[in-house]
């Protein structure tokens, strides 16, 4: 297969989204774009429930922006379109997981891309850097946003100012990564995680990105408020909806529940 981005249905309910530029996995406008192309097929394919990215290769998950493509002309505030860059760092309505497999280095555009998506898979040998301060820059395609919300501010900080690497093993020791494993097993994980999570209730899944989403950035009593009274269409949804009734009849019959996302 060819391509900038690659897309394979790979079990039900998993969409495989792979960014396919070598040597680095580089991404540039056009990439953004067929990055976003494949995230919205995500949100509409009502047969698809959770994406996983990675990277082609085991050497670079992405290296970020495309530094040749800045060097002809593209600016470092290029439209990349209606996702922003790499097509997921923007695309804040996603109501569908995303399952970053990062098989090796996620540098600068390329880490923010991971920190965009839900859940994050690493394999042992990958590094993780912010490093735009060296190069007269800043992470402003999120890392400078979600650094600080997804690591201890101290360690989220000394990444952001030094640019310096951290390997998987610091990224599952802080949480980072919800699981570090052996390279050759990063997508059949990654994969296996995703697979749990089609086994939920699609409409919980969409709620639970929902509230999340929404109150990530304030406090408890507040956070109640807003999922109470704020018009949160899956939360709501999800409570009047058939797939409640059918856990619950589910659980008390002792068998599996069969979700019909309504």
């Amino acid at each position: 297969m060819t391509g900038a981005v690659l897309q394979e249905d790979v079990a039900p309910g998993v969409l495989l989204i792979t960014l396919n530029r070598p040597p680095a996995n580089a991404i540039d406008v056009r990439t953004s774009r067929l990055l976003h192309e494949a995230f919205v097929r995500l949100a509409d394919d009502p047969d698809l429930r959770v994406a996983v990215l990675t990277g082609a290769g085991d050497r670079f998950f992405s290296a970020g922006w495309d530094l040749k493509a800045a060097a002809q002309g593209e600016a470092p505030d290029a439209d990349h379109g209606p996702g922003g860059f790499a097509g997921l760092t923007e695309f804040f309505n996603l109501a569908k997981p995303v399952v970053a497999a990062v098989n090796g280095l996620a540098v600068g555009g390329g880490f923010e891309l991971a920190l965009a998506a839900d859940l994050l898979v690493a394999a042992e040998h990958a590094e993780f850097a912010v490093p735009e301060v060296r190069l007269g820059l800043v992470p402003d395609s999120g890392g400078m946003i979600r650094l600080p919300q997804r690591l201890p501010r101290a360690i989220a900080t000394e990444l952001l100012l030094t640019g310096r690497r951290m390997r998987a093993a610091e990224a599952g020791r802080w949480g980072l990564a919800n699981r570090v494993v052996p390279g050759p097993e990063l997508r059949d994980q990654a994969v296996a995680l995703a697979e749990e999570i089609c086994a939920a209730a699609p409409l919980s899944v969409a709620a639970v990105k929902e509230v999340t989403r929404t109150t990530e950035s304030v406090g408890a009593a507040e956070g109640f408020r807003l999922m109470r009274d704020a018009q949160l269409h899956a939360y709501q949804r999800v409570l009047a909806s058939e797939d409640a009734k059918e856990g619950a009849r589910a659980f008390e019959e002792k068998r599996p529940p069969r979700w019909s996302g309504r």
